[in-house]
Parts: structure tokens; sequence; C-alpha cells
């Protein structure tokens, strides 16, 4: 164990997201998604997993860590719902909360068509397969800067 960092956060993971450089994307995924197939294609190559936690427990743990991409405006995206793409499923307000709690306002999600987002997945950083079972349980987040310490 490590002091301060969520528990969540395996190795492979914390790696990912130290290598990751501004303007990556990291996909969090549920497990109906093609986590494997579309992280082969990705970046990083291999499919990373957080088992066992929700997409917002997920979320959580990652945006610990990962600052969102404040340069574009929408650093964090959802995937629609098929037919009916205005739709907000209760997973998506989840995850929603937790991007809010960890900018420290709100910052409402985009949101991106179904075969949209698995063909911008395959051009993520990386895939994260959550234990989320619930259906569109499916987001991109973009990576961010830390700023320089005032002096």
């Amino acid at each position: 164990m490590l002091k301060n960092i969520d528990p969540h956060l395996n190795a492979e993971l914390l790696y990912a997201l130290r290598a990751m450089g501004h303007g990556d994307e990291l996909v969090v995924c549920d497990t109906n998604f093609p986590a494997d197939s579309v992280a082969q294609q990705t970046t990083h190559g291999e499919l990373l997993r957080v088992a066992n936690v929700s997409a917002a427990r997920a979320v959580r743990a990652i945006l610990s860590l990962m600052p969102l991409d404040s340069f574009v405006d929408q650093p964090a995206l959802r995937m629609e719902v098929v037919g009916n793409p205005d739709e907000i499923l209760p997973v998506q307000k989840e995850v929603q909360a937790e991007v809010d709690a960890a900018e420290g306002k709100s910052l409402p999600m985009g949101s991106i068509e179904r075969f949209a987002f698995y063909e911008r997945a395959k051009n993520a950083y990386c895939v994260v397969q959550t234990g989320e079972r619930r259906f569109y349980g499916c987001f991109i987040l973009c990576k961010g800067v830390i700023g320089p310490d005032e002096e």
C-alpha cells in the first residue's frame, strides 16, 4: 500500500496515468464494451482493469491523480444511449458527480454516439475496464496539465 493513493489504482494503471501526456485520452468502460479488441489498437496496446468497482468509483480514483484538460470544451465524454442521445442514465449521472467533485465545479460531460465512441476509443492512450455492469457505463477522459509551483 502507498499513502495518499487510491487503493483502486493498481500498478499498471498508475504507470499509464504517469506516462500519458497533455491531450491524451483515457477510456473508462463497462464490462460489455469490446475492451480487449479496442485496447489493442490504443497507444498503450493492452487492456487495463479496475475490477469489481463501478464506473463512478473508477473515475473517482483516476481523477484523484489525473487533471482534466482545461484547453478543450469537453474533457469528459459519455457514450450516448442509442435512439435517445439526450437521455442521461443513472450510471452517467454518478460519473458526472465524480467529474464535478474532482473539478470542484460543474463541468458537464459531452456526449458521443456509440459507434463514434468506439472509433475514438481506438485512438485513445489506453482503455480501463471496470466491473460496471450497467449499460452505457463508458466514458472518455482527456488528460490536462499541472502547472508550475508558484514562487
